[in-house]
């Protein structure tokens, strides 16, 4: 390939390449390397430590998985907490729903969310600038153990649990405990589980699901691909009432819900209710991996993406 190249390394033995047509922003914050550059497949991505967190081709997909299922599966949510969440798709698509009051959304890198808000304009569409947002520098884990505020709906926009890294620690039991203290009566969790794919889903997606239920009283989970990720992704909703079943919400439902509390459906690129209907619907092999994990992890026994 002719130009400069973007190389990330998927594992020790697989790595993808893609053209890079312009960098916009490449320097080193206090906690991690970010670039944000132009691609000729992803177009405008943010990058991480070498590793693709957003692209501007396919980031509706993440994170409409991340929002929508738990916010519609909700009764009323009228305050959210996000953890992470520094490039701001996460706050655009919570800001469609018209019970939300207050976002919460603590970020641990400062430098990470003033370049988000310079260079992907396209991922915020200006969703900083909305009054019923809170954005706090802090350590999402040291935020929520300090404060007393709770939450409808916390949502863990995080980076990968990778070695040595401060995202390490939100991933453990005793932060889902923190996080269960925080939220209000039916309230509920999401996070993103890392790689759920048939060869991958070992490696947090299964565990941190085991995590979670010895935690909350329910744990549904699901994946879906993501292209630029070049893998399926996983992910997890926790609710403090073992009523709580988003699974079995019906097609109808979803897109009823949908209407009354976001408007245009148009404004969603991949979530509606026929979606929705197969989501659950894992793999033989992953449901037989979910049935057997069980690998707790806790500050003494981390777990990562190798």
């Amino acid at each position: 390939m002719e130009g400069p190249v973007f190389i990330e390394n998927i594992s020790n033995s697989f790595s993808v390449s893609s053209g890079i047509t312009q960098v916009y922003h490449t320097r080193r914050s206090k906690f991690q390397t970010i670039h944000v550059v132009e691609t000729i497949p992803w177009g405008r991505c943010l990058l991480l430590d070498g590793h693709l967190q957003s692209s501007e081709r396919d980031e509706f997909v993440y994170h409409e998985n991340l929002v929508h299922p738990i916010l519609l599966s909700h009764p009323n949510p009228k305050t959210v907490f996000i953890g992470g969440g520094g490039e701001g798709s996460t706050l655009r698509e919570i800001l469609k729903h018209k019970s939300v009051e207050r976002v919460v959304m603590v970020d641990i890198d400062e430098e990470c969310v003033d370049v988000s808000k310079k260079f992907l304009t396209h991922h915020h569409n200006g969703a900083y600038e909305d009054p019923r947002v809170h954005v706090i520098i802090d350590d999402a884990k040291a935020w929520l153990e300090n404060s007393e505020e709770k939450f409808d709906i916390i949502i863990q926009d995080l980076c990968d649990p990778v070695d040595d890294t401060p995202s390490q620690l939100l991933y453990t039991q005793k932060y889902y405990q923190t996080c269960k203290a925080r939220l209000n009566p039916g309230g509920a969790l999401i996070t993103q589980d890392g790689p759920a794919g048939v060869t991958s889903h070992n490696m947090v997606f299964t565990a941190i699901h085991h995590t979670l239920s010895t935690v909350f009283p329910k744990v549904q989970s699901w994946k879906t691909a993501i292209p630029s990720y070049v893998d399926e992704w996983g992910f997890s909703i926790a609710s403090t009432d073992d009523k709580y079943d988003v699974a079995n919400m019906s097609s109808s439902q979803i897109d009823q819900l949908i209407s009354e509390r976001i408007g245009n459906p148009d404004t969603l690129k991949w979530y509606d209710g026929e979606i929705h209907s197969g989501m659950f619907k894992l793999p033989k092999v992953i449901r037989k991996a979910l049935q057997e994990e069980n690998r707790v992890i806790t500050e003494d026994n981390l777990l990562f993406i190798p």
